[in-house]
């Protein structure tokens, strides 16, 4: 099968080849190429290179087609503070409560940093096609505000003026489809919609459904290609059933969730993908890192429906190189359907 026919057969819920593996690297390229973060981001053709190299040494099934989460702040008016060994972070909130009321949408187009994105997108397609995945990210309406306003008076607006936190959803879920669908235009094939303040751990589910979940059905309804929502590491079973309202295709799995538990809530409804721990995986060792690649294939892909990744939706950059091998070849190995008393 290719990485294709192995995606799109897992996601029917059906048993492939093998377990599908998404290594979702974005900062490793820059390491592949010799080049700082700042560097490698800063052209399309170094990330288009680095992901191709990445695809070809570790022989995953998708290609990764994200930047950092800083360029949506950047759309806003914000900006980007860069780090040598760890992703780009978003700078000062760009936004205030007050502004809301007259907000628009940022134009695709005018914002360099998407731009570029974009550019990306249109030559990894042109590279592999439709043999490959490529996936590309947006984060959600309910979860960019942290960006552009700030945690503390994103809060407030929640809870204090709940008609301009409405108006803030549909501003920003107008970008938020717009963006989506720029990149399926581009090349991408899925995207990956990023909403960690939906998980419980980050705020009370009243409050995401009473904002957060509306914001998402309506977005990913615009949205014209199928999605996988993200939290982030945050635990997902609480709202389980909510995602399956918002009309997204899979979940992932923070790495703190019984893998086993939440394949069993989903079976059927969501494709899982998770959950192997990026933070752990720095210091893995190779029995360790088989034992985790067998764990989450034992937990989580008998039945097909399942994509063996990590539980972030990022790798950070302090995890070896080799590891990253070793991860791909355990995935291949034990990976094999039928599989051999899987019980996900």
């Amino acid at each position: 099968m290719t990485s294709m026919e192995r995606v799109l057969t897992t996601l029917s819920h059906r048993e492939p080849d093998r377990v599908p593996l998404f290594l979702l690297l974005s900062l490793h390229g820059a390491r592949e190429l010799g080049l700082t973060i700042e560097e490698y981001f800063s052209k399309p053709e170094h990330v288009v290179q680095g992901q191709l190299r990445m695809l070809k040494r570790y022989g995953h099934d998708c290609i990764y087609a994200f930047f950092h989460a800083s360029l949506e702040a950047e759309a806003w008016g914000g900006s980007t503070i860069f780090r040598e060994d760890g992703p780009p972070n978003a700078g000062p909130p760009p936004l205030k409560a007050e502004t809301i009321a007259s907000l628009t949408p940022p134009r695709i187009a005018d914002v360099l940093g998407l731009a570029r994105v974009l550019e990306a997108q249109r030559a990894l397609r042109q590279a592999v096609g439709d043999s490959v995945p490529i996936i590309g990210v947006v984060m959600s309406p309910f979860s960019l505000p942290v960006m552009q306003l700030g945690f503390d008076h994103y809060l407030d607006l929640i809870f204090d003026r709940p008609d301009l936190m409405q108006r803030l959803m549909e501003i920003n879920g107008a970008f938020c489809a717009e963006w989506a669908n720029a990149q399926l235009t581009a090349g991408a094939h899925a995207i990956c919609y990023f909403d960690p303040l939906a998980s419980h751990k980050m705020i009370d589910p009243a409050l995401y459904r009473r904002f957060g979940r509306p914001a998402a059905q309506k977005a990913i309804a615009a949205i014209a290609g199928p999605t996988a929502t993200h939290l982030a590491s945050g635990p997902c079973l609480q709202v389980i059933d909510d995602l399956v309202d918002t009309g997204t295709n899979m979940i992932g799995v923070g790495g703190e969730e019984e893998l086993a538990a939440v394949k069993a809530a989903c079976r059927g409804r969501l494709a899982v993908l998770g959950n192997l721990n990026g933070v752990q995986m720095r210091s893995w060792d190779e029995a360790a890192t088989v034992a985790a690649v067998q764990g989450a294939i034992e937990a989580g892909a008998s039945g097909g429906g399942f994509v063996l990744s990590d539980q972030h939706g990022e790798i950070p950059w302090q995890v070896p190189e080799t590891t990253l091998e070793l991860i791909g070849q355990a995935a291949r190995e034990y990976g094999r359907y039928p599989l051999a008393g899987g019980r996900g």
